[in-house]
């Protein structure tokens, strides 16, 4: 029986490394491709045309041209500077990008900007009605509902969201009677902000500001 020869050479290492950068850059920006190209010694990837779009954030309208693949997270940081969602894990698993898009709460990182053409997109920054806070910032502020602060936006979009669920009827895991209107119960709250992740664990003052917010909207 011919026994089999592991070992690893140093040029399948190089060759390796050279497959696994080319691979990883056909994600990154134009720039970025084109650093990963200069250090490997590959011809840079043909980037992908860029298409016109428009769209409606916080009641104004904007016209961008972006690559098809852009997310909406990154549309609205990264060409609107619309900075308050916050890009956390970008893979939807905790809630910091959270933006309502025609009144329903969503992942914004999982979302092509495409997509959203001609739908109402609302972020953080138009809660508020000029200096006067959307009651479940207010009642964020009275709790003391965060403390870093990094996952607060995608936690008062996310509630707000939440809320109009439970206004309109729509059950949870947590509901014992799927027919009655549910209740912004403690039980209620926690499970329907369960995508919503806080690393600081402020989670008993974001459940009491979500309920004193659910008294005044």
């Amino acid at each position: 029986m011919t026994e089999t020869d592991y070992r690893i050479t140093r040029r399948a290492v190089l060759e390796g490394g050279v497959a696994t950068c080319l691979f990883l850059a056909s994600g990154l920006p134009v720039g970025a491709q084109d650093a990963v190209a200069t250090m490997t010694g590959e011809p840079a990837m043909t980037p992908m045309s860029r298409i016109p779009m428009t769209f409606r954030i916080n009641a104004t309208e904007h016209a961008l041209e972006l690559d098809p693949r852009t997310t909406l997270l990154d549309a609205l940081r990264n060409h609107l500077g619309l900075t308050g969602s916050k890009k956390g894990c970008d893979h939807g698993q905790c809630g910091a990008c959270t933006v309502l898009v025609n009144g329903r709460r969503i992942n914004s990182c999982l979302s092509l900007a495409a997509q959203h053409e001609g739908d109402e997109i609302t972020t953080i920054e138009g809660l508020a009605d000029g200096d006067r806070l959307h009651p479940v910032q207010a009642a964020f502020v009275a709790q003391d509902g965060f403390q870093c602060g990094y996952c607060t936006p995608g936690q008062i979009c996310s509630a707000v969201g939440m809320l109009e669920e439970i206004r309109a009827g729509w059950p949870s895991h947590a509901s014992a009677d799927v027919v009655s209107e549910p209740a912004p119960t403690e039980a209620e709250i926690r499970e329907r902000m369960s995508g919503n992740i806080c690393r600081c664990a402020a989670y008993p003052n974001i459940v009491a500001a979500i309920r004193d917010a659910a008294e005044e909207v």
